[in-house]
């Protein structure tokens, strides 16, 4: 099993915050992330995925193809957007990295060519902070 990973870059706003909860208790669980006029991250997707090598290609799939992939699905979805606000499959769900990476997940995953698997969706929303998913 061989494992491949592509980077891809966005940048989005959010704001975190559970309408069931108070201003207040929203603020002191999510602190900064609860401001009401938003907040942005500079994001790094990694996505890996695995597979066996094609002994004719010598890929597990081609690098540029899982691109255009993370480009087609995510990333023109995600960049320069308001997470809670302009993305469809993040809507009425927490606008965590968390969440963000499962639902990233979800939508490459059904798009990958036969034989090739997720392995991992990395996400950072800065450069010391990041949440990994592996399905």
């Amino acid at each position: 099993m061989v494992y491949l990973t592509r980077l891809e870059h966005f940048n989005a706003a959010h704001k975190l915050y559970n309408p069931k909860w108070s201003k207040e208790k929203n603020e002191e669980i999510f602190e900064g992330c609860a401001n009401e006029n938003w907040h942005g991250h500079n994001f790094d997707l990694y996505v890996t995925v695995k597979g066996e090598i094609d002994p004719e290609t010598g890929f597990v799939m081609n690098l540029k193809d899982l691109g255009k992939l993370m480009r087609e699905y995510v990333i023109v979805r995600l960049d320069h957007k308001n997470l809670n606000l302009d993305v469809d499959f993040m809507q009425g769900k927490m606008a965590s990295a968390e969440v963000l990476a499962i639902e990233i997940w979800k939508l490459l995953a059904p798009k990958l060519p036969e034989g090739v698997q997720m392995h991992c969706v990395k996400l950072f929303e800065s450069h010391r902070s990041f949440v990994e998913y592996f399905g």
